[in-house]
């Protein structure tokens, strides 16, 4: 009878953390496998930032209300719900084959979208793509995690490569719509997404990692997709959709038969996810090497992320008085101090570990909020410009450490559907961003709800960093 070895948590999370340290002998996977990848997960935050400045286009087009908003809100729900989803089908089916049936989707759906009678079909278009874009990340830290197992290598430079391009398109995003917008109309923001489909599922077919060769013929697939867990999944997306509604809600009017909803809903989830065999969600694994702390923290952080994206704009309009372009080139740096972080923070963790990271960066997020209590209507544009450096340092210290903690205690096989509930964890701490927004900043944001906002990121990013010197402490210990 093999012998059975225990493990503390600590344990674990040491073991699983050698994984992308640099004392580990293993070489960096190789670059040729990074564009394949990263084609793909740029499609998402390009089209989560563009659609900003198309919403007036359509709002016009249509003679539309305040309905168009609801092109930004599907989106976010459909990523919410399908990333999960489509990465447990890519552990069942392959990430290339799912991630490549994800960007037809895109493709398809943008070439039709332009032609879409009303607003209506438009939220419908606006949900397949952001079901065919939900499936890229979680593909493509699925195609990494078994490149990286196949040819014994580390996975640091191609998860960083995903984290710049997943920062820097979402930046540029409303810069490339205000061109397709002016060049093309409205419809610009949806016909771009057609050739970058076709090209970026040609590399995908030419370079991406391949998958496990098929077992059988269509009925063998059938069979294997069958083993999805079609009831964990519903149950998982009746769970999310109303906690995520519910969120929304609390930026105005919180409707609270959402929640009384959701708490049912979380719980049928949690006992199905115990009793399947092969669960959709697997309550167990979110136990494993402190995952589900991975995801709380990567909530909290950014729920601190999104207020700044979204409340330092609304600011700087509103009461610093700057246009729209200004604004932009004052946030700009956040962008790229943020590309220039994540470098930083891979060789950081190669050298030390995602704690490291989390721990660089949650200081760096409280330096951050403490220096948004600084600045007034009056301040200079250098000042700001400061500030705007000082938020980007710690986004990609902190991106990289919550996506190295969640790479190294997923299990290989579950890769797909971790990732996935990383992406899922990132958009409820938008929607909480949202709502905090809300308490701190009201319906008009002066210098004191910059101030108050900055504060609560600095609380926020505080109870971080105490939580990650607790662990570190724990480690150290144990």
């Amino acid at each position: 009878m093999p012998r059975t070895t225990h493990e503390s948590p600590s344990q674990k999370d040491s073991n699983a953390e050698d994984l992308l340290r640099s004392t580990d002998p293993k070489p960096e996977l190789p670059g040729k496998f990074v564009t394949p990848i990263a084609l793909g997960t740029i499609l998402q935050p390009l089209n989560s930032s563009m659609i900003a400045v198309a919403l007036v286009g359509i709002r016009s087009h249509f003679d539309a209300g305040t309905s168009v908003t609801w092109l930004v809100s599907a989106l976010y729900l459909a990523t919410a719900v399908a990333a999960p989803a489509m990465g447990r089908i890519a552990d069942v089916l392959g990430p290339r084959r799912t991630s490549l049936a994800g960007i037809v989707l895109v493709g398809a759906t943008s070439a039709v979208a332009p032609f879409a009678p009303n607003v209506a079909t438009l939220v419908v278009c606006r949900i397949l793509i952001g079901i065919g874009t939900a499936a890229q990340y979680p593909c493509g830290v699925a195609m990494i995690r078994r490149a990286a197992d196949r040819l014994r290598s580390r996975p640091n430079n191609t998860l960083a490569a995903l984290a710049i391009c997943s920062q820097v398109t979402a930046a540029l995003g409303p810069s490339l719509g205000g061109l397709l917008v002016g060049g093309f109309g409205w419809a610009g923001v949806f016909w771009i997404n057609v050739p970058l489909a076709v090209f970026g599922g040609a590399v995908i077919m030419r370079w991406g990692p391949a998958d496990a060769p098929a077992r059988g013929h269509s009925s063998g697939r059938l069979k294997s997709l069958a083993r999805v867990d079609p009831v964990g999944m519903l149950l998982f997306a009746v769970s999310i959709t109303t906690l995520m509604f519910w969120l929304l809600s609390l930026a105005a009017t919180p409707v609270w038969w959402w929640l009384a909803v959701a708490v049912p809903a979380v719980a049928l989830t949690a006992w199905w996810g115990l009793r399947a065999r092969d669960p959709f969600l697997d309550m167990r694994l979110l136990a494993r090497g402190g995952l589900s702390l991975t995801y709380v923290r990567t909530i909290v952080t950014y729920t601190a992320f999104y207020c700044v994206f979204y409340g330092l704009p609304q600011w700087l309009e509103e009461a610093r008085g700057l246009g729209p372009v200004g604004t932009g080139l004052v946030v700009l740096p956040i962008a790229a101090v943020g590309a220039v972080s994540t470098l930083l923070a891979t060789r950081l963790q190669r050298k030390q570990g995602p704690r490291a990271a989390l721990l660089v960066g949650t200081a760096a997020l409280c330096v951050g909020g403490l220096l948004l209590t600084v600045p007034d209507a009056g301040s200079p544009i250098l000042l700001l410009l400061v500030v705007s450096a000082m938020l980007g340092l710690p986004n990609g210290f902190n991106n990289m450490g919550n996506q190295g903690a969640m790479y190294a205690a997923a299990p290989a096989e579950r890769m797909g559907a971790a990732s996935g509930l990383y992406r899922t964890s990132q958009y409820v701490g938008a929607n909480l961003a949202a709502a905090l927004l809300a308490l701190v900043i009201g319906g008009h944001a002066d210098d004191a709800g910059l101030h108050r906002m900055g504060l609560a990121i600095s609380i926020i990013a505080g109870a971080l960093l105490a939580a990650s010197l607790f662990g570190l402490l724990r480690r150290r210990r144990a």
